[in-house]
């Protein structure tokens, strides 16, 4: 029997296993090439993975929501590159899982952020969003100031190794002293400092 659309539309299984054949050839399509593009999977020049500091403030970013409202992808457009700086690559994001590009854009994009303020300037921010930027709709995070919590910052590193971060043996050895004594604010601006600094450094 010929499997025609209107066959097609009345089988709603039918339907389902089509659809679920076309993206996945689309996305094999689409996506496998990409594994095998060298300036796509090879980490810009002085990139490394994050430090345990910045690691846990990415952990924090992340558990906090702050991606749900800032981006960190500059497109290759002129109103975008003079407001945040040069566009994104992908070799900054090789050390970065999951990505955080985003889309959406209640605040600005931070792909560039680091260094673009103190960091007194952003633990004032994330005090009270409203003390630097008066209209601002952005929550207090205040709450931040009290120890870092959670996961172990060396089992999270000998993860992310299996994965293909060059973290060291000693680097991992001394993860839990880099972090002693902090708060997951300063995890958190520790983070923020550090993006988009290895672009800005080499177009610098």
């Amino acid at each position: 029997m010929a499997i025609t659309h209107d066959t097609i539309e009345r089988k709603t299984g039918l339907l389902i296993a089509l659809v679920i054949l076309v993206v996945s050839i689309g996305g094999l399509v689409e996506i496998v090439p990409l594994f095998f593009q060298k300036n796509l999977i090879e980490p810009v020049a002085g990139l490394k993975p994050y430090e345990p500091l910045r690691l846990v403030g990415r952990d924090v970013y992340i558990r906090e929501g702050c991606n749900n409202c800032h981006s960190q992808m500059i497109r290759p457009f002129r109103a975008e590159t003079e407001r945040y700086g040069p566009y994104s690559v992908a070799g900054e994001f090789v050390y970065d899982r999951p990505f955080l590009w985003g889309s959406k854009r209640t605040g600005p994009d931070l792909a560039r952020v680091g260094g673009r303020y103190s960091d007194d300037w952003h633990r004032l921010h994330l005090t009270n969003p409203r003390d630097v930027v008066p209209e601002s709709n952005m929550p207090p995070y205040a709450f931040l100031d009290r120890p870092i919590r959670g996961p172990d910052v060396g089992d999270r590193m000998k993860a992310l190794r299996i994965l293909g971060h060059p973290y060291s043996d000693e680097d991992i050895a001394k993860a839990a002293e880099a972090i002693k004594g902090k708060t997951e604010m300063e995890a958190l601006i520790a983070y923020l400092q550090g993006l988009g600094t290895q672009l800005k450094a080499i177009k610098g």
